[in-house]
């Protein structure tokens, strides 16, 4: 992952809702949620919620599919793995694979 993809991920996360969006869609796994129950669990307007769906999507953290007449909205587990994986690149003394059995265990929960 470039650092510019990093950065743009990092600062979609910085701010309240959307954390608690991507938290949420988290624990929903890949099923995912349609934005309207997105919007009700975390009572966050439709329009203002609609703008942190598309920075979040926009920094590869969710993704959004149809299903009728709904759109479903889940995380992007492999760009979560990534920016995770940017994140502990340098770890351990610059010996990330000793990072990787966290790092899949997290993930290993919820995806």
């Amino acid at each position: 992952m470039e650092i510019i993809t990093a950065t743009r991920a990092l600062a979609a996360l910085a701010q309240e809702s959307r954390l608690s969006t991507f938290r949420l869609l988290v624990r929903a796994g890949g099923d995912g949620m349609p934005a309207g129950a997105i919007a009700e669990a975390l009572a966050i307007p439709h329009n203002t919620l609609s703008t942190h769906l598309a920075t979040l999507t926009n920094a590869g953290l969710i993704r959004s599919r149809r299903e009728g007449r709904s759109i479903i909205y889940s995380v992007n587990f492999d760009g979560t793995r990534a920016l995770l994986g940017f994140l502990l690149e340098d770890c351990c003394q610059g010996a990330p694979e000793l990072c990787t059995p966290a790092v899949d265990s997290v993930l290993a929960d919820c995806c």
